[in-house]
C-alpha cells in the first residue's frame, strides 16, 4: 500500500515562507500525477497545485507567483515552496498521488500551516 508522509508545516507570520515535503513509499513519482491540496476549517478541499508526469504544472489562481511545486523522483518526494504567505493560506495541506496504471488515488494525513497577521 502507498503511504504518504508530509512535513514542514508550522506557524509563520504574514510574508514569511515555508517548504512542505511529501515522501511516498510504494509509489513511483515518475509515472504518477502528484499535487498538493488544502482544506481550511468549514471549507471544501481545494487544489493548490498539480504536477503531471509529463512535467506540466497547474496552480490555483490564489497562489500563482507565490508557490512553487517540484519533485525529486530519486527520493520519491514532492515539495511545495510557499513564499509571501498570507493569513488566507491557513489550512491543512495534503499531499496527493494518482497512479495512472491502477487508477488509484492516495492522500497524506496532512500538515497544518498557520499564517498570522
Amino acid at each position: 500500500q502507498v503511504q504518504l508522509v508530509e512535513s514542514g508545516g508550522g506557524l509563520v507570520q504574514s510574508g514569511g515562507s515555508l517548504r512542505l515535503s511529501c515522501t511516498a513509499s510504494g509509489s513511483d513519482f515518475s509515472r504518477a500525477v502528484v499535487g498538493w491540496y488544502r482544506q481550511a476549517v468549514e471549507e471544501q478541499r481545494e487544489l493548490v497545485s498539480i504536477l503531471y508526469h509529463s512535467g506540466g504544472i497547474q496552480y490555483a489562481d490564489s497562489v500563482k507567483g507565490r508557490f512553487t511545486i517540484s519533485r525529486d523522483n530519486a527520493k520519491n518526494s514532492l515539495y511545495l515552496q510557499m513564499n509571501s504567505l498570507k493569513p488566507e493560506d491557513t489550512a491543512v495541506y495534503l499531499c496527493y498521488v494518482f497512479n495512472p496504471d491502477t487508477l488509484n488515488a492516495y492522500w497524506g494525513q496532512g500538515t497544518q500551516v498557520t499564517v498570522s497577521s
